[in-house]
């Protein structure tokens, strides 16, 4: 046929943008058209308008089904005083791909229905001629188009192709199919009002409110819930930070000595300050401040310096806040209890220490 370039244009255009569905009005609508339908050449008649009337409903955001009543009148070519009406009902099916980036979307549709061909001839030597033939045959369309809701109204411009399977007709002798075509705009009109929005749901009842761990202590132990990992602490405990007993010997470990010194390094404040926290925060903790030398040189003179050492971190955790109650000695252990080997320079530093051994 050399009448389809228009529908199908329209039909290319209703294969692009395919898109998720959103929410979709289910209200039953009218239907008005207009447009043109364009005959199959093999029945010599001439392309007409066609109008149609009918009624759908979305029943999915992505689904309508509508009927529709359609008509057209075309002539036989060369004798325009012959007329060739159709009127037909068609059910027809839609798949819509909805986007909510566009205002348009496009769908396909597939139809059957009813065609009533009313044919007028004049065809010597047919003994009935002039006369009238009517039929009634099945029919089947397929197309597509584009839609657009509007604030009271959606609009449809849609092209497609009619098999109108006629197997008696005279202007077209010897055919049992026509495929006509055609394009029109389609006008929907709701009926009733619309719905409105489903309400939102009833917020829950606010929970009741539950005691934040951060001002719980259920052990008693000084250390809130939310951080407390051993919660239970016997009274009379020494506890760290974390809610747990501290081990009895606390080895402040980069609080050492140069060889033969008992004043403090740089490095050893720092961690000497860290201790002062720690007592502070856990004010039941009773300590004994012990000293501790290598191996090289007398004992006597081991047990003097040691004895030094002790001092000196005992003087400065006193002068920094800790209570001397809390504090025992302090105590020099000479060379008597080394934590590794003398006969290594890295060795004998570790032993040139101090310890904050716990009493309670």
């Amino acid at each position: 046929m050399k009448k389809n370039l228009l529908c199908l244009a329209v039909l290319a255009a209703s294969f692009a943008n395919v898109a998720t569905a959103q929410d979709f009005d289910d209200r039953w609508y009218l239907t008005g058209s207009a447009g043109m339908n364009f005959q199959d050449n093999e029945r010599n008649t001439t392309d007409a308008p066609e109008i149609g009337f009918g009624v759908g409903k979305f029943f999915a955001p992505e689904w309508s089904l509508d009927a529709e009543l359609f008509s057209a009148n075309p002539h036989l070519k060369g004798r325009q005083d012959l007329n060739f009406s159709q009127y037909g009902l068609s059910v027809d099916l839609r798949r819509h791909f909805r986007s909510e980036a566009r205002n348009w979307w496009p769908y396909l549709k597939a139809g059957v229905g009813v065609i009533r061909n009313e044919e007028e001839f004049n065809a010597f030597p047919n003994p009935n001629s002039p006369g009238q033939r009517k039929d009634n045959n099945l029919a089947a369309n397929f197309g597509g188009g584009l839609q657009s809701d509007l604030e009271n109204f959606s609009m449809r411009v849609e092209g497609g192709l009619r098999w109108n399977l006629d197997d008696q007709s005279i202007a077209g002798r010897g055919e049992d199919r026509f495929n006509d075509t055609y394009v029109k705009a389609i006008v929907l009109v709701p009926l009733g009002p619309k719905a409105a929005p489903a309400a939102p749901p009833a917020p829950a009842p606010a929970p009741a409110p539950v005691a934040s761990c951060e001002t719980q202590d259920d052990d008693g132990d000084g250390v809130n819930n939310c951080v407390d990992k051993c919660p239970g602490s016997q009274a009379g405990q020494a506890i760290g930070p974390d809610g747990c007993a501290v081990p009895l010997t606390i080895d402040l470990k980069g609080v050492n000595f140069d060889f033969d010194q008992a004043t403090l390094r740089p490095d050893a404040v720092t961690i000497l300050n860290e201790a002062i926290d720690i007592l502070k925060k856990y004010p039941q903790l009773k300590v004994e401040v012990a000293g501790h030398t290598d191996a090289v040189g007398t004992d006597a003179y081991n047990q003097g310096l040691s004895e030094r050492r002790a001092r000196t971190v005992f003087d400065y955790l006193t002068s920094n806040g800790i209570d001397a109650a809390r504090l025992n000695g302090p105590t020099g252990y000479g060379e008597a209890r080394p934590i590794d080997s003398n006969d290594t320079a890295e060795g004998r530093a570790k032993n040139r220490r101090t310890e904050l051994n716990v009493q309670n």
